[in-house]
């Protein structure tokens, strides 16, 4: 079963800050509520990452990498899964009103044997909860991080 989700967030915060805070693997699974492990494996020659993850749904692990296939600093990040769940991440960074409207939109394939019907609608609320939440949460940290940035300059 293919599951798409997509979202967005303003933040309050530059571009490159969230770029930069979004690029480290380990702040990814900081961020995600299901995402319990991400580790940067090596740097490619794109200079984006090629991570290892653990991620957890509906008391399932599913393990696997995600190598950044598009990287444009501080523009956008496309991933493509591996392993036990495969897909594309792609993440949006755009210049907004003095702050970054980020974008996550994913695609990717759930595998199991329950038939689709029984499983799409609750896996799509769950994603739309899941992104909700990702969202939310590199907002806290990056506008954190840039308070913190601001008050030792002052």
């Amino acid at each position: 079963m293919t599951v798409h989700t997509s979202d967005d967030r303003w933040l309050d915060a530059p571009v490159e800050t969230v770029f930069a805070f979004m690029d480290e693997p380990s702040n990814q699974a900081a961020v995600t509520p299901s995402l319990s492990r991400a580790e940067r494996i090596e740097r490619l020659p794109n200079s984006g990452n090629r991570a290892a993850y653990e991620y957890r749904m509906f008391g399932l692990t599913f393990n696997g990498e995600v190598r950044a296939s598009t990287y444009e600093p501080p523009e956008r990040i496309v991933y493509d899964m591996d392993g036990d769940l495969t897909g594309r991440i792609d993440w949006r960074f755009e210049p907004e009103r003095g702050g970054t409207r980020l974008t996550y939109t994913a695609d990717y394939d759930v595998p199991g044997p329950l038939p689709e019907f029984l499983l799409a609608p609750l896996i799509r609320w769950y994603n739309r909860r899941e992104v909700r939440q990702l969202l939310d949460n590199v907002a806290e940290a990056v506008e954190a991080e840039e308070g913190a940035v601001a008050s030792s300059l002052s």
